[in-house]
C-alpha cells in the first residue's frame, strides 16, 4: 500500500469546486425551442428551421432539417435495425438570426420589459413583438 507523504488540502476541492463553476455556466441566449430562425454564416447559409432542442450549456440549437449529418448506428437490440441514420446536428446560436414576423428577413432583436413585469423579445428592424412559441 502506498503511504501519502503530503496531506490532501481543501485548497484542491476549491479550485476543482471554482473550475467546475466556470465550465457549467450556462451562454445566455435570445433563441427559444420553436422560434423560427434563418442561417447567417456557414455551409447551410440561407436555409430557414424551427428550433427543435436548445443547448443552453453549450450555446448550440438544433434546428429542423438544417445540418443533416449521417451517422452509421449499430442496432442494440435484437429488433433493432443497423443502418445509417439521417438527423440534425447542431450548430452555434451565434450563426443564426431570428426571424423577423412583419417582413420575414432576419433581424437583430433586444429585450423590453412590460408594465407587469414580463419580457419580451422585440425586434430592430420592426419594432414588432417576436412571440414566445413554447
Amino acid at each position: 500500500m502506498r503511504i501519502l507523504k503530503y496531506r490532501k488540502r481543501d485548497r484542491t476541492r476549491a479550485v476543482n469546486l471554482k473550475r467546475h463553476e466556470d465550465n457549467a455556466e450556462r451562454v445566455r441566449l435570445r433563441i427559444t425551442k420553436g422560434a423560427t430562425v434563418r442561417v447567417v454564416r456557414g455551409d447551410e447559409k440561407g436555409k430557414e428551421g424551427k428550433v427543435i432542442r436548445v443547448n443552453r450549456k453549450t450555446g448550440r440549437i438544433t434546428i429542423e432539417g438544417v445540418n443533416i449529418v449521417k451517422r452509421h448506428r449499430k442496432a442494440r437490440r435484437a429488433e433493432e435495425q443497423s443502418g445509417i441514420v439521417d438527423f440534425p446536428a447542431p450548430m452555434h446560436a451565434s450563426n443564426v438570426m431570428l426571424i423577423d414576423p412583419k417582413s420575414g428577413e432576419p433581424t437583430r432583436i433586444r429585450m423590453r420589459v412590460d408594465e407587469d413585469g414580463t419580457k419580451e423579445r422585440i425586434s430592430v428592424k420592426s419594432g414588432d413583438a417576436i412571440p414566445r412559441s413554447r
